[in-house]
């Protein structure tokens, strides 16, 4: 087993007597499903059905003060505290940006021997295994509680791309892509029964009429890597933007009809000169099909 603590990840704390409430009506998850060692995957999005900021979120057990604690990437975790803070008008909520003293250590590769408090399973893939709320300093005590060897973040960052997981700010732009364009909906990120959110509508709609053409893709590369954000082609024209890749593994944005055609077609998919090929083929055919032009 493996444990990475993640530099980039940050946590912001909800609490108070309408938190759970108040962050339901607001997010793309059910918030009423999340509970102590249960955790949720879900985004704030704007009116306009975009990414602003995605996270998991879970309940603190019994003497961790309650409320919730929402695992996010640093770099926008005041961004989304301020923007919590904005919604939060006359309900009874407090929101706090932990980052400084609180960050995530993820661990994979089997069951841990201890599961220490603020220990949760990753809930967008089982193949990524756990989370744990932890300061810094303390990481490689934790790690050694898991039963996991500490390892650099770039081992997890490897270990992420292989599952085929996106990262926002890397595989995607905040505020530039839709949940479907991300695969939160395969991630079990947005919750299609659930009561109103901030960019419902919007997503909504994509789900009932299968307008997401652009998905991101798990790819095979056989070479180099890719630069990240170098545009993907199917001969000279272009149909997707790289992302990040590890070990003969990247992911790519792709327009899944043009990339379908290609593939139909013979004609090899490059970044940069880099041939690169969709993990699972079928991945593309079957979103293709679905897609309403």
């Amino acid at each position: 087993m493996k444990a990475a603590f993640l530099p980039d990840r940050g946590v912001v704390k909800v609490s108070g007597e309408d938190a759970r409430n108040f962050l339901n009506g607001l997010v793309t998850t059910d918030v009423g499903l999340v509970q102590p060692g249960l955790a949720r995957f879900g985004a704030l999005l704007t009116p306009q059905g975009k990414i602003t900021v995605d996270f998991l979120i879970t309940e603190p057990p019994a003497g961790h003060g309650g409320g919730f604690l929402l695992d996010c990437p640093r770099a926008l975790a005041q961004t989304l505290a301020d923007k919590l803070g904005f919604y939060k008008l006359r309900a009874k909520v407090a929101v706090e940006n932990l980052s400084d003293s609180l960050g995530v250590l993820a661990a994979w590769g089997g069951e841990p021997a201890v599961k220490p408090d603020l220990t949760f399973a990753d809930p967008r893939d089982e193949r990524l295994g756990w989370r744990i709320l932890t300061p810094q300093d303390l990481a490689a005590k934790v790690a050694t509680l898991l039963g996991a060897g500490l390892v650099d973040s770039t081992d997890y960052e490897a270990h992420r791309i292989a599952c085929g997981v996106p990262r926002g700010g890397v595989d995607f732009m905040y505020t530039d892509a839709f949940p479907h364009e991300t695969n939160m909906d395969r991630l079990h990120g947005v919750d299609f029964d659930k009561g109103c959110y901030v960019g419902q509508e919007v997503v909504s709609r994509m789900q009932h009429r299968g307008t997401a053409r652009t998905r991101i893709v798990r790819l095979v590369i056989e070479d180099a890597r890719p630069e990240i954000g170098i545009a993907i082609v199917a001969g000279d024209k272009p149909v997707g933007t790289m992302g990040s890749a590890a070990d003969g593994f990247g992911l790519g944005l792709l327009r899944v009809d043009r990339a379908a055609d290609a593939l139909e077609a013979g004609v090899p998919l490059t970044a940069g000169g880099i041939e690169i090929r969709p993990a699972d083929p079928q991945d593309i055919r079957s979103t293709a099909k679905k897609t309403v032009a």
